[in-house]
C-alpha cells in the first residue's frame, strides 16, 4: 500500500487505525494504534515517539537497572520511530487496520539506535551491500494451535491444553483439514496483508503446524517474520483459540523451528553468487565455513529463551551438532537447490527467535567467513545423530550466554555497545530463571525430599 492509496482508503472510510510498530529484543510488535486521519496528516511525514525503555525491559516489562543505553539515572527518555513505507500494508487480519514498521532512531545522535533489533539487521546488509551482495532469505515458521484461547490457557496455567489435532499429523491433509478454520483463516490474512503465502501443512506434533511464504530480500523476510507471528497471534485471538511460537511447548511433542534458507546474489549482474556455471563457488563454501565457525558465539540470537534449548533433542528433527549435508535434515546445515536456487538452510533456530536478530548473526558470520575465506568441514554423509565426533550445539542458555559474551568475532560485528547489551539482556533471562521455582521443582521434591 502506497501513502496515497492509505489516505484514499482513510478518505473512504476503509481504515481508520494505523499499527505503528517495531520489534523489542524478544522479537515482540511493540508501538502504538494512531488514528488513520492523524497518521495520514501528522505521522506519515514526522512519525511517532516511544519510551527508550522499552529497549531495556525484561518479558514482564519491568525496567531492568545496569543497561548503558537506558535507565533510571538517564531518566528513559524518548526515541523516535520513523515509518518505514515499503512495509505499510493492510492488517489482513483486523477490521479497518493498516500496519507500518518502523526504524528506531536517536533523534540527538540522528541516527539508528544501535541496540534496535532492525538496526542491528541493518548494519550487516550495508556490510553485504559493500561487497556488492544482495542476501536473500525465508523462514519457515512451525506453531502448535490449542482450541484454548489465551485467556484460558492463562487460567490453566498453560497446562493441560486441547491441542488442536489429536495425533501426528505431518503432512496430513485430513487433520489440516480440521483446522482451516484458523489456519487457512491465516493464509488468507497474510496473503491480504500484502505477505504472500507459499503452503499450510502439518508438523510431527499434535496440533502442530507449518505455515510458510515467499522468500524475499533479507530485510522485508525479517518484516514478513515479524508480522506473520503478531497477525496470527491476533487472529488467534479472534477466533477464540491459541497458538504458540515456543520452541519446546511440550515435552511429550517435537519442537517448532524456524528453519531460514539464505543466498547471496551479485548486486549488479542479479545472479546467485553461490552457484557459478552450476558448480558451487568459492563463496558458497566461505559463507557456509563462516556460519558454522560462529554458530556457538551467536547461539543465543538463534536460541533465545531458557526454553529454546529443550528442543536438541536427538531423533527429533532438531538438529544436535553442528554439520553440514546435502539435503539431510539431521544436519544442522541442509544444502538444497540448484543453479539460481542453491542456497543454504540453517536448521538450528527455533520458532521463538527474533528474525532480525538471526539473519543479523547469519550475515556477520558468513561475511566474515568469505573475509577470511573459511572453509567449512566436509560434507556429512549419514545420520548424524548417531555421529561422534562432531561439536554439538549449547546445552543451555547460559553457556550460549557465556560464549556470546567472550566471543571476539560478535564484538567485532556487532561493536562493544551492542555486544554489551545483548550480553546483559540474555543474562537477565538466565538469572531470572535461575531465581525461579519451577512446577517440576515442586512436584518432584514438595513431598518426597
Amino acid at each position: 500500500m502506497t501513502p496515497e492509496e492509505l489516505a484514499a482508503a482513510v478518505g473512504a472510510g476503509q481504515i481508520d487505525t494505523v499499527m505503528v510498530g517495531f520489534t523489542d529484543a524478544y522479537g515482540r510488535l511493540l508501538g502504538k494504534r494512531l488514528d488513520a486521519s492523524f497518521f495520514v496528516d501528522d505521522a506519515l511525514a514526522h512519525g511517532t515517539h516511544a519510551c527508550d525503555y522499552l529497549l531495556t525491559v525484561d518479558m514482564e516489562m519491568d525496567p531492568v537497572p545496569g543497561y548503558e543505553y537506558a535507565s533510571w539515572e538517564l531518566g528513559y527518555g524518548d526515541f523516535h520511530l520513523v515509518p518505514d513505507l515499503s512495509t505499510l500494508a493492510v492488517a489482513g487480519w483486523a477490521e479497518k487496520t493498516a500496519l507500518v514498521l518502523c526504524d528506531v532512531v536517536d533523534d540527538a545522535a540522528d541516527a539508528l539506535v544501535s541496540v534496535a533489533p532492525r538496526s542491528m539487521l541493518r548494519g550487516q546488509i550495508d556490510r553485504a551491500d559493500g561487497s556488492g551482495y544482495t542476501v536473500m532469505a525465508a523462514s519457515e515458521l512451525e506453531f502448535f494451535l490449542f482450541e484454548d484461547s489465551y485467556r484460558d490457557a492463562n487460567r490453566k496455567s498453560y497446562a493441560d491444553l486441547e491441542p488442536a489435532g489429536w495425533y501426528i499429523e505431518d503432512y496430513h491433509l485430513l487433520q489440516g483439514a480440521r483446522v482451516e478454520g484458523y489456519v487457512g483463516a491465516a493464509r488468507r490474512a497474510l496473503t491480504a496483508s500484502g505477505i504472500p503465502v507459499e503452503s499450510s501443512k502439518g508438523e510431527w506434533g499434535r496440533g502442530q503446524h507449518e505455515l510458510n511464504i515467499r522468500y524475499a530480500e533479507v530485510l522485508e523476510m525479517a518484516d514478513r517474520h515479524t508480522v506473520m507471528k503478531h497477525g496470527m497471534k491476533e487472529l488467534a485471538e479472534s477466533l477464540g483459540v491459541s497458538v504458540t511460537f515456543m520452541a519446546k511447548p511440550t515435552t511429550e511433542e517435537a519442537g517448532s523451528s524456524s528453519h531460514i534458507h539464505l543466498s547471496l546474489w551479485d548486486t549488479e549482474a542479479q545472479a546467485n553468487v553461490f552457484d557459478v556455471e552450476g558448480k558451487r563457488s568459492d563463496l558458497f563454501r566461505w559463507f557456509l565455513g563462516g556460519w558454522m565457525k560462529f554458530v556457538p558465539d551467536f547461539m543465543v540470537f538463534y536460541a533465545p529463551t531458557i526454553n529454546s534449548y529443550k528442543r536438541y533433542t536427538d531423533g527429533s528433527w532438531a538438529p544436535t551438532r553442528i554439520a553440514w549435508s546435502q539435503d539431510n535434515r539431521t544436519a544442522g546445515f541442509r544444502v538444497v537447490g540448484e543453479g539460481p536456487s542453491l542456497r543454504i538452510e540453517n536448521r538450528i533456530p527455533g520458532a521463538d527467535c527474533n528474525p532480525y536478530l538471526v539473519y543479523t548473526a547469519a550475515l556477520a558470520s558468513g561475511l566474515r567467513g568469505i573475509e577470511e575465506q573459511i572453509e567449512p568441514p566436509a560434507v556429512f554423509e549419514g545420520d548424524v545423530y548417531a555421529a561422534s565426533g562432531l561439536p554439538r550445539v549449547p546445552y543451555t542458555l547460559e553457556q550460549a550466554t557465556d560464549l556470546f559474551t567472550a566471543s571476539d568475532a560478535v564484538r567485532s560485528a556487532l561493536g562493544d555497545d551492542v555486544a554489551e547489551h545483548y550480553a546483559k539482556f540474555f543474562r537477565v533471562e538466565v538469572d531470572s530463571f535461575n531465581s525461579s521455582v519451577t512446577d517440576w521443582e515442586r512436584a518432584r521434591y514438595f513431598e518426597r525430599i
